[in-house]
């Protein structure tokens, strides 16, 4: 089973892709982290990939192209993958259909911005261990201080109101239209977002086996 994820930034693809991997036995693909193992283990495509990192650039879509086309490659592909974070724009996807891959579902995971806001607005995490807090769903029990080591809590940028929205433009602006261009190759299936994790996965399964 070859399958993408849609999804807004906080919509739950990470959390989705984790489940689907586990029940099926076919590897998650996250654009981020292969770039980031590319870099690690010095290939072709993660040498060209740190020279842009580390000029402070954008990665840009030919090596992404590249890195991703070198992981499918990798044997544990071979019975399907889900991928998470790519193509993230239609010429991304276009260049995924010229590597001759046939992807059989698109799922879109549908979370209104209003609740994303609040979801990813109210993540906080300590800053001494790492140990992820919210503000409404999974609060410490003093009120910003780690329940572990008594580090304080603090709100990453990234998860800052002003940074959410702007993420959210962006998808709006350059992936969503994706959700176009699958639905006219009749691959597009659209999940709506629940409340529970639980929820959002078993509609997402029903979603993988219609």
């Amino acid at each position: 089973m070859k399958l993408i994820l849609l999804g807004a930034p906080g919509a739950g693809k990470g959390t989705q892709a984790a489940v689907i991997s586990e029940r099926y036995h076919i590897p998650q693909i996250s654009t981020g982290n292969i770039i980031r193992a590319a870099l690690k283990s010095g290939t072709e495509m993660g040498l060209k990939a740190k020279s842009f990192i580390d000029a402070g650039q954008l990665v840009p879509d030919e090596v992404v192209i590249g890195i991703i086309r070198e992981r499918l490659a990798e044997d544990d592909c071979k019975d399907g993958f889900i991928l998470d974070g790519f193509p993230r724009t239609i010429p991304q996807a276009e260049a995924l259909d010229e590597m001759d891959i046939e992807i059989d579902k698109v799922i879109d995971i549908e979370v209104a911005d209003d609740v994303i806001v609040n979801r990813l607005s109210g993540r906080r995490v300590c800053e001494k261990c790492g140990r992820p807090y919210h503000t409404e769903s999974l609060k410490p029990k003093v009120e910003g201080v780690c329940d572990d080591c008594a580090g304080a809590l603090i709100q990453r940028k990234d998860d800052h109101p002003d940074t959410v929205k702007s993420r959210l433009d962006i998808y709006h602006k350059e992936t969503e239209p994706l959700k176009d261009y699958y639905e006219k190759q009749g691959k597009l299936y659209v999940v709506e977002g629940a409340s529970s994790v639980e929820e959002t996965t078993r509609l997402t399964f029903e979603a993988l086996e219609a």
